[in-house]
């Protein structure tokens, strides 16, 4: 049953569980994990993406995008758009499905939480300071930051074979433990078109206690900074023949 599909939509799904957990145990309330923190979080995002390259890897997708930006990125650089919109497809669903597994591990304690805005911060993203064009310029430079750093990290001017065997997840784990900290403070970080609307619409359809309005306003910040900061690198990326 491998197949790039099933990769993709396993690893995102990961991916998410993983990240939107670290976001959830830190805010509810009644959690072990309340109110640890930014480097909590920043650092379960990126052991999130570390475990969801290797299982999208383990399930059939060797490039393990995780994220439409990289993958627009990736059809840019190389020309071949012919994957794009199976690859948006697992990773948006694969995002829907951790979001819900995540609500559901979490079930007893959304009603122990009043605020609707911390509650919709576990799921998706927002500017800090509410500057719409600026939060698309932070998502852009983001995004931008992700596909070149993880180009940089395959090319072959860093080595002519790439990273050893096993250790490019735990490189691209820790670029975006570095976006986060560097970088996350202006918008949360989306980076990630799926990660975002996924969880976006999964807090929209569920019936979680107290949740409050999903903030569609909002979403198509990280949804085309994302994409746009992936076109632009992709772009960089081709000419520079990394």
């Amino acid at each position: 049953m491998h197949s790039a599909w099933l990769g993709e939509f396993m690893g995102t799904l990961v991916l998410v569980l993983l990240g939107t957990g670290v976001c959830a145990g830190v805010t509810l309330r009644k959690s072990y994990a309340a109110d640890a923190g930014w480097m909590v979080i920043t650092t379960g995002w990126a052991l999130g993406v570390l475990c969801g390259v290797l299982v999208a890897q383990a399930f059939g997708s060797p490039v393990a995008h995780l994220n439409p930006a990289i993958t627009l990125a990736v059809a840019v650089i190389g020309g071949n758009y012919s994957q794009v919109l199976s690859y948006w497809s697992a990773q948006l669903l694969g995002a829907m499905a951790g979001a819900a597994i995540m609500t559901l591990h979490y079930g007893p304690h959304w009603k122990l939480t009043p605020d609707p805005a911390a509650k919709l911060g576990i799921f998706c993203t927002k500017g800090a300071v509410h500057n719409p064009p600026m939060n698309f310029v932070s998502e852009v430079i983001g995004t931008m930051v992700l596909v070149v750093v993880a180009g940089a990290i395959f090319s072959h001017g860093v080595s002519m074979t790439g990273p050893a065997a096993g250790l490019g997840p735990w490189l691209v784990g820790s670029l975006v433990w570095g976006i986060g900290l560097s970088l996350g403070g202006t918008t949360g970080y989306a980076i990630n078109p799926a990660r975002d609307l996924g969880p976006r619409l999964i807090h929209a359809l569920l019936p979680i206690p107290g949740k409050g309005g999903s903030n569609w306003q909002y979403a198509w910040v990280p949804i085309l900074g994302d994409l746009t900061g992936g076109a632009l690198a992709g772009l960089l990326l081709h000419y520079a023949h990394l």
